[in-house]
C-alpha cells in the first residue's frame, strides 16, 4: 500500500515523535535501517494482499488488515481511556480517516490487476497531489521550482502508465487514486498539526475505517478458506511490524533523513513480485519510477528549505 512508503498509517511526518516517557536520540543510521526493514515488512503486506485479491474481495483484505492496525492499537486505548479519544476536530479526523481508508482500498483494487513493483512506483506520485492540495486547502505559495517538481512527477506517472499504448491497462488508475486519497489525509493531518495528539489520530483513523468496513463487508464477502484466513492474519502482522518499526525509526532521525530512505520498497516490491508471481518491470517502468522518486525527493527539499525559512523568520532577534 502507498503509506509503506511514507510515516506510519495516521501519523505525518511531523507527528511522528516519541510518546511520553521515550527518549529522542540522534541515531539516523539506525533510524534508516528501521525504515529500511520496515518498507520490507509493508512490502510483505502488500505482497499478500496481491496474492489475496485473486480471490477474496478487496473490502474483506481491507477489513482484515484494520483488524490488525486495531488490535495494535487495543494497549493505548486501554491505557489512555476515553480521554485519549478526545479530538477537537472530529469532522477533519473522520475526513482524513476516510481519505487513508481510500488509499488503501484502492492500492488493493489496483494490484490485483497490475504488477506489484508497477503499481508501488505508480502511487509515488502522491508528493505532487499533496504540493496541489495544500494550495487549495492550506493557501500554501508554491514557487516556480516546486510546480517544476509537480509537471516531473506526473510525466514519470505518465512514462510508468503509458496511456494509449499497449501495455497500458485501465486499473493503472486505482494507484493514482490511491495516491490523491493518501494526500488528502495527509494534507488535513497538516491542517490539524497542533490541536490533536498523534495517538488520537491514530485511533480516529483506525476505528474510523474498521467501522466503514464492517459496514461494507457484508455486501463484498467471500468465505475464506483456513489458508486465506492465515494469509490475513500475516497481512495485519507484518503491517504491525512495520508501523512499530516506522514509528521507532523517526525517535532516531529526522523525517528529511528518513523518508527518503522509504523509496526503497520499489526494490522489494520488484523482488517479491518476481519471486510470487514472476512479473519483472520492464525498463519503462523502472525510468518512470526514477522519475518520479527524483520529484519527490526535490518536493521535500524544497519543503525543508521552506520550513527552515519559517523557523528562521520566527526565530527572536538577539
Amino acid at each position: 500500500m502507498p503509506d509503506c512508503s511514507r510515516p506510519p498509517e495516521g501519523v505525518s511526518a511531523a507527528q511522528t515523535v516519541p510518546s511520553h516517557g521515550s527518549e529522542r536520540r540522534d541515531d539516523p543510521v539506525r533510524g534508516i535501517l528501521m525504515v529500511v526493514a520496515a518498507v520490507f515488512f509493508f512490502s510483505c503486506s502488500d505482497a499478500t494482499a496481491k496474492y489475496l485479491s485473486q480471490t477474496l474481495p478487496s473490502i474483506e483484505i481491507g477489513w482484515m488488515r484494520y483488524v490488525g492496525f486495531t488490535t495494535l492499537l487495543l494497549p493505548l486505548m486501554i491505557r489512555g481511556g476515553p480521554p485519549v479519544m478526545k479530538t477537537t476536530s472530529p469532522g477533519l479526523q473522520v475526513l482524513r480517516a476516510l481519505g487513508m481508508l481510500g488509499s488503501a482500498l484502492f492500492f488493493i483494487m489496483g494490484m490485483r490487476y497490475l504488477p506489484l513493483a508497477e503499481a508501488a512506483a505508480t502511487s509515488y506520485v502522491s508528493p505532487v497531489f499533496v504540493t496541489v492540495l495544500s494550495i487549495l486547502v492550506l493557501g500554501e505559495k508554491i514557487g516556480p521550482r516546486r510546480w517544476a517538481a509537480v509537471l516531473v512527477g506526473l510525466i514519470g506517472v505518465l512514462i510508468v502508465i503509458r496511456p494509449g499504448g499497449a501495455a497500458f491497462q485501465p486499473a493503472a488508475i486505482f494507484p493514482i487514486l490511491s495516491a490523491m486519497s493518501w494526500a488528502t489525509g495527509v494534507v488535513i493531518t497538516r491542517k490539524m498539526t497542533g490541536q490533536e495528539h498523534p495517538t488520537t489520530t491514530l485511533i480516529w483513523t483506525a476505528l474510523t475505517g474498521l467501522a466503514v468496513l464492517t459496514v461494507l463487508l457484508p455486501f463484498n464477502v467471500a468465505m475464506p478458506t483456513w489458508t486465506e484466513v492465515a494469509l490475513g492474519a500475516l497481512i495485519g502482522l507484518v503491517s504491525t511490524m512495520g508501523q512499530w518499526l516506522m514509528v521507532q525509526a523517526y525517535r532516531f532521525g529526522e523525517a528529511s533523513v528518513l523518508a527518503p530512505c522509504s523509496y526503497v520498497q520499489i526494490v522489494w516490491s520488484t523482488l517479491l513480485g518476481f519471486l510470487i508471481f514472476g512479473a519483472l518491470p520492464d525498463h519503462w517502468t523502472f525510468l518512470g519510477a526514477g522519475i518520479i522518486i527524483a520529484s519527490g525527493l526535490y518536493t521535500a527539499h524544497r519543503e525543508r528549505l521552506r520550513k527552515k525559512q519559517q523557523q528562521n523568520v520566527a526565530a527572536p532577534v538577539p
